[in-house]
């Protein structure tokens, strides 16, 4: 079938074999009934929710809530033995191609609304996502290891389309102080593609910036992407890990220029697509690599404008979306980086291009580090253009290989010592429990024996004097509860070890028989039940 194209540039009528996640569903309203158009490469189906179902899912829900408050008879040893686990599951450019990340994809604007989805998980408290062009990870807080892996595959599995089995090949899983290194390395860009690039870390803010206000964005899970964005600032100024490092938009400039005969440097010509940090970038590093003229399609002028501005000895001309495919039509290198969840060239498109210019051979360089990606796998079989994607800059990446590898080294030390500190910190939330009820406890004991004290004195005690005397005892509790206190925390600044401080939380919960056992069960499930009903009334 041919091929029409909007105004924006995507391809209208064309079929694609992309699956498309749960964020790519717009909502309608069709005869009253809630009709979610589920898409099918480019094409959609309406799948009407009659009231009925409807019903049924919010039966689930409350079964659900249930299903919560049984936790407390059936489950209640494993649930407050086992301390909830710091889980990351996730697919990087080093464990899975591209063809299946970009399935997995999740746009940036979504990302609160994934953790709402992932925390309406039973065993799910809090959670993250972190979704680039080189990888997709969740980060969760579960209450059951096992469980919570189960929840968040399946999940994964259904917003992508694909089968728990085949995404099984790919996952990779790390737990608690593993996970904690991981997002640590990924922060420092010891885990990048290019070693210590610099875009990362500005990813891994977001992320804190994203779930800011987001209920399911909780103490551990924000603690840890803050406490990642720190390992990232620090590993950055206290080594020269980025010194002359490389970015996945540099990369792609000398991929380009690898696969461009020598000759033909000065003269290919070029079409970059996409003007926002990634194509600034790739502009930047075409003209550090000599480039004098360029063309950039864009949604809007003003960035191509202030990119002019920038760099008043290059001629940028800008053309908007709707003049893509003309623009493309006459340039001999094309490198894309947008955020299009569709294809921006498909075999159609491209076969009915004319050649490129006889200086490069005659075969047009597609070179694209967007996800989704911008150029369909089916434009490499013509046999007048060749596709790179990010998953082919590992050929760039692999120049400098022990270089990078000495710069790593000096990096893990820190990423180690940075790592014992939280996992000291999360240690010591073990202990908050603990503090609450000694302090509800001896809070009950003052009162009373306030009370009891005031009664004696008569009717005639003064304001002054009942202050007085509250005050006496607030002092008294505070003095007596200090040294207490400063044995229940442990923050790993100090010489005191985790196990001391939780020897001393366990001797505590004896001698006065606190049962924070059964209060930490009870703040979780609270917790839940209070997660999933913000969730159902939003």
């Amino acid at each position: 079938m041919a091929a029409t194209t909007t105004t924006n540039g995507f391809a209208a009528g064309v079929t694609s074999s992309r699956a498309s996640p749960i964020w790519r569903r717009t909502p309608r309203i069709i005869d009253n009934i809630r009709c979610p158009v589920v898409w099918r490469g480019a094409r959609c189906e309406l799948k009407p929710i009659a009231a009925a179902t409807a019903r049924e899912e919010e039966a689930g829900r409350t079964s659900s809530l249930s299903a919560l408050e049984i936790l407390k008879t059936s489950a209640a040893d494993r649930y407050t033995k086992e301390r909830s686990s710091i889980i990351v599951i996730g697919l990087s450019v080093h464990t899975t191609p591209v063809e299946v990340r970009e399935k997995h994809a999740i746009p940036e604007a979504e990302w609160p609304r994934a953790i709402e989805e992932l925390c309406f998980l039973n065993h799910i408290e809090e959670a993250a996502v972190l979704s680039t062009c080189n990888r997709m990870e969740i980060y969760v807080l579960a209450l059951s290891k096992h469980r919570g892996v189960k929840e968040v595959t399946d999940w994964m599995s259904k917003t992508s389309g694909i089968p728990v089995s085949e995404l099984s090949e790919h996952r990779f899983l790390l737990y608690n102080k593993d996970a904690t290194q991981h997002i640590f390395n990924v922060s420092a860009g010891l885990d990048s593609l290019v070693l210590g690039e610099g875009q990362i870390l500005a990813q891994v803010k977001q992320v804190v910036k994203a779930g800011q206000g987001v209920v399911g964005f909780g103490r551990n899970i924000s603690g840890l992407f803050r406490h990642a964005v720190t390992v990232g600032k620090r590993v950055r100024s206290e080594t020269n890990i980025a010194a002359g490092a490389v970015s996945v938009s540099s990369a792609a400039v000398e991929l380009a220029l690898m696969k461009l005969p020598e000759s033909s440097h000065a003269t290919a010509r070029m079409l970059v697509i996409g003007a926002g940090k990634m194509g600034k970038l790739v502009i930047k590093h075409l003209v550090a690599k000599g480039c004098t003229k360029m063309v950039v399609v864009n949604r809007s002028e003003e960035k191509v404008a202030a990119i002019c501005e920038e760099m008043k000895d290059v001629e940028i001309i800008y053309k908007p979306f709707s003049e893509l495919h003309t623009c493309a039509a006459e340039a001999d290198v094309i490198i894309t980086s947008t955020a299009s969840e569709y294809p921006l060239f498909l075999k159609e498109h491209v076969e009915s291009l004319p050649p490129a210019s006889l200086e490069v051979g005659g075969l047009r360089l597609f070179v694209d580090i967007s996800i989704p990606r911008n150029v369909g796998s089916c434009v490499d079989v013509l046999e007048t253009a060749r596709v790179f994607n990010v998953d082919d800059l590992k050929e760039v990446v692999a120049a400098n290989k022990e270089e990078r590898l000495r710069k790593a080294m000096e990096a893990q030390a820190i990423i180690e010592e940075e790592t014992r500190q939280f996992e000291a910190w999360r240690d010591s939330l073990e202990t908050v429990p603990t503090i609450k009820k000694l302090r509800a406890y001896v809070e009950r004991i003052r009162i009373a024996e306030v009370e009891k004290c005031l009664s004696k004195m008569g009717d005639d005690i003064t304001k002054k004097q009942r202050k007085a005397i509250d005050d006496l005892s607030r002092g008294i509790v505070n003095k007596i509860l200090h040294g207490p206190m400063q044995h229940l925390r442990c923050d790993g600044t100090d010489s005191r070890t985790v196990s001391e401080t939780i020897e001393n939380m366990h001797a505590l919960n004896r001698i006065f028989s606190l049962e924070t056992e059964v209060s930490v069960l009870e703040e979780k499930i609270r917790a839940k039940v209070e997660q999933i009903q913000k969730t159902i009334a939003g």
